[in-house]
């Protein structure tokens, strides 16, 4: 019998051989009816559609979706640095900039910063840092944009946003980019200088994130200009959320054009279009705001009906028109990669710095608010978020300066920096309690937790971005096949396509099941025998390996879910969110080992490294688990499970001893919180909040051998008879019972003074200042 199996067997093989290994002989038999089914139930991807999917460039996202990371590469990627120039800017005219500005004065009093800091930033150039010198701008890397972004958003909203807004996704990038030679002579120079304001109008009260679908039109018509009939376009919009729109002197507005006579050849509808229209052109209404959560930074609608414009108002001129979604797609990537990122950072070093200082300043039952672990708990993950935000922020900053447009990287980034932030204000908030909730000059941490919601919302709101764009996207830019695949079924050559269609089609299953082979083996090896770079740090091999094993992982994962689930993933945003999680935690993570290889490995900072990691590496876990557990087959859901879990889950909650350590590093001065904190503008003197709170630390740690003196006293009776030992007074009673010198007395007091003005909270007149805001009853009572 076994003579007969054998010869048998060995047919078939041959059989199957080849049918896979012959071309033609496959290509007839399998790629050609799969070939054709799937060209049925493929939509139709319009050109905008296709413009965003091609837009951008795929880069360290497109190693994890693989399975197969290159960590040598990573590694390799230069480190982001600032130049001389670009150093002396940050710690003179940032510094100066910072110092120009008081947000309480900007957000409750003047609504606006002061005309000196307007000024300042215009004539110093931080409207034109993107602008080459030949214009007369200062030309600085992405790296050294964040770096400023960074450091002005830990002191004003409305500083940081009206800097970020020019250097961003608006006119500049866009004539850099895609303008004729006369405009970019004539903008680009008054841009860099300071003499125009500019501003992007393209969200609409109709279309917010799905923004290509905006019903702001232009009809090319001839018309009157300027005393001579000219072709233009007669515009009508109507436009909202627009930053620094109220000020702008130059207003980029996006639209779809129309040429229903033909005047620029046969095509109707020409395609969204970008232009740029001074704020005084003829029906231009600009001069309004909105009120975003006290956030001070100009923003309002923009409006016009039947605007005439001529043609050279085209961004690129009359050529680029129709072609304004691929330019914004295009520019998005890099905009996005700096602008929130960095601001949302900033936030996080502000709050990391003031809040952990604040929690050794202000202490309850006779011990640092920050030294108990409910405190504890909140404080590691400010310091482990922020530690990792910042690695994320300049990894991706750094990626802009290669040359890279990421697209998905980009998305992550905002997503996740943006909802790290989040939490790291609400823990802030937590810890400082009362003193976070009552406005006023001495808050520093009241506007932040007001405008959170901002930076999540714009840009791409989160919830869309994270169940539409981080797998959505990333899914068909990132894989090595899936985007070969659609586009051999969009050739028009149906004899190409289907040659194309093969190749990929039989790349893509041998990348499914070595996956799921590779994953699988991983799993019941736990990863031990992956390969990692010999130079890396002896106490992160465990995390490239795993990360190793996850990437394996969610590649086969991804597979099998767009083969189970075809078009319907799209739908099916809950999974799609949960394998996007998966994607963004690997990114999260390897920017963190990057920046602990970049920094020297500094082993006080290890612990906020190991715990950033640890959590973010338990949250992908819990993805995979949340995408199996909901698989539409239960069959195929338990079967991914054995293949990808074989011998269980490998990752629990963060350690606490790991997360006290972080806690620990926030309450105390030291080279890890300077580090962590590095951007955050820093006042010197105690009538500024954090430069109290600054101060009130310093004081707090060298009263504390004295307070433990003060405290043995205490537990010796020799206060019991004192009426000042009291939580305030104890100083006092204990200089005159002769308990502490006259030397440590004058430590005590000075700790004091500066503990009771951070621990201060504003207080005002019952009408704010504003007695016509004062309801009559109310008066009455005054």
């Amino acid at each position: 019998m076994i003579d007969l199996i054998i010869p048998l067997l060995t047919v078939i093989a041959a059989a199957v051989a080849v049918l896979i290994g012959v071309r033609p002989i496959r290509r007839s038999l399998i790629s050609r009816p799969v070939f054709g089914t799937y060209k049925k139930i493929l939509p139709q991807m319009s050109d905008t559609e296709r413009d965003a999917l091609e837009a951008g460039t795929v880069w360290w996202d497109g190693d994890l979706f693989r399975g197969k990371p290159d960590w040598n590469k990573m590694l390799a990627y230069p480190t982001p640095k600032l130049t001389a120039e670009e150093q002396s800017f940050m710690d003179n005219e940032v510094e100066e900039a910072c110092g120009l500005v008081d947000d309480w004065q900007v957000s409750h009093e003047l609504q606006d910063m002061t005309p000196e800091a307007w000024k300042y930033i215009k004539d110093k150039g931080f409207l034109g840092m993107i602008i080459p010198k030949k214009y007369g701008g200062l030309e600085f890397s992405a790296y050294a944009h964040s770096q400023v972004v960074t450091k002005l958003s830990t002191r004003s909203s409305a500083l940081s946003v009206s800097v970020m807004v020019p250097n961003s996704l608006g006119p500049a990038e866009l004539l850099l980019h895609y303008g004729t030679e006369d405009q970019k002579n004539h903008y680009l120079p008054r841009l860099a200088k300071g003499q125009e304001i500019p501003a992007f109008a393209l969200t609409s009260p109709w279309a917010g994130s799905d923004a290509a679908s905006i019903p702001d039109v232009g009809i090319v018509c001839k018309g009157m200009w300027q005393g001579k009939e000219v072709l233009g376009m007669r515009v009508t919009w109507d436009k909202r959320y627009i930053t620094l729109g109220p000020v702008c002197t130059i207003l980029g507005l996006a639209f779809h054009l129309y040429d229903p006579e033909g005047l620029l050849g046969g095509k109707k509808h020409i395609g969204i279009t970008c232009a740029l229209v001074p704020w005084d052109t003829p029906g231009v209404e600009t001069r309004r705001r909105l009120f975003p959560l006290n956030a001070m930074f100009m923003n309002g609608p923009t409006r016009g009906k039947d605007v005439f414009m001529p043609l050279d108002y085209i961004i690129g001129g009359e050529k680029m028109a129709g072609h304004g979604w691929r330019m914004l797609m295009e520019c998005l990537a890099a905009g996005r990669s700096i602008s929130l990122p960095s601001s949302n950072t900033g936030m996080a070093q502000l709050t990391a710095r003031a809040v952990g200082g604040y929690a050794r300043v202000r202490s309850q039952f006779k011990m640092a608010v920050g030294k108990f672990e409910g405190v504890e708990e909140a404080l590691t993950r400010i310091g482990a978020y922020t530690y990792m935000m910042d690695a994320v922020r300049k990894m991706t900053a750094g990626a802009v300066d290669l040359g890279e447009k990421p697209s998905v990287v980009s998305a992550i980034a905002k997503y996740h920096v943006t909802e790290r932030a989040r939490q790291v204000v609400n823990d802030g908030m937590d810890v400082i309690g009362g003193k976070g909730i009552c406005l006023g000059p001495s808050n520093f941490l009241g506007r932040a937790y007001q405008q959170i919601p901002i930076g999540i919302t714009v840009e791409g709101a989160n919830i869309l971005t994270r169940s539409l764009i981080l797998f959505g996207q990333g899914a068909i830019r990132c894989h090595p096949y899936v985007l070969k695949e659609m586009q051999a079924a969009h050739n028009p050559n149906a004899a190409q396509g289907l040659v194309d269609f093969d190749k990929a089609l039989f790349g893509h299953i041998a990348f499914t099941i070595g996956h799921a082979f590779g994953a699988l083996f991983k799993g019941l090896t736990g990863s031990h025998f992956v390969s990692v770079p010999s130079n890396v740090a002896p106490e992160t091999r465990r995390y490239y390996q795993q990360l190793t094993r996850f990437s394996a992982a969610f590649a086969f994962l991804s597979d099998i879910s767009m083969l189970v689930m075809g078009g319907e993933l799209k739908r099916r945003e809950k999974l799609s969110a949960r394998l996007g999680d998966i994607l963004s935690m690997m990114y999260l993570c390897s920017a963190t080992l990057k920046r602990y290889e970049e920094e020297g490995r500094q082993q006080a900072d290890a612990p906020m490294m190991h715990w950033a990691i640890w959590d973010a590496m338990y949250k992908a876990q819990q993805a995979f688990d949340g995408v199996i557990d909901n698989f539409p087959n239960k069959f195929i859901g338990r079967m991914l499970y054995r293949l990808i879990f074989p011998l269980g889950r490998p990752y629990a909650v963060p350690s606490d001893r790991i997360g006290h350590q972080v806690a620990k590093l926030l309450i105390e001065p030291s080279a890890a919180r300077d580090r962590l904190t590095a951007e955050t503008y820093v006042p010197k003197v105690e009538t500024e909040a954090v430069g109290a709170v600054e101060l009130a630390l310093r004081a707090t740690i060298e009263a504390e051998p004295i307070d433990a003196k003060i405290r043995e006293a205490e537990k010796a009776g020799k206060l019991d008879d004192n009426p000042d030992a009291n939580v305030r007074d104890i100083a006092h009673a204990a200089f005159a019972a002769g308990i502490v010198t006259a030397a440590e007395y004058a430590v005590l007091k000075r700790r004091n003074e500066l503990r009771d003005i951070v621990i201060r909270v504003d207080d005002f007149a019952m009408d704010y200042g504003l007695p016509q805001r004062l309801p009559v009853a109310h008066k009455a009572a005054a």
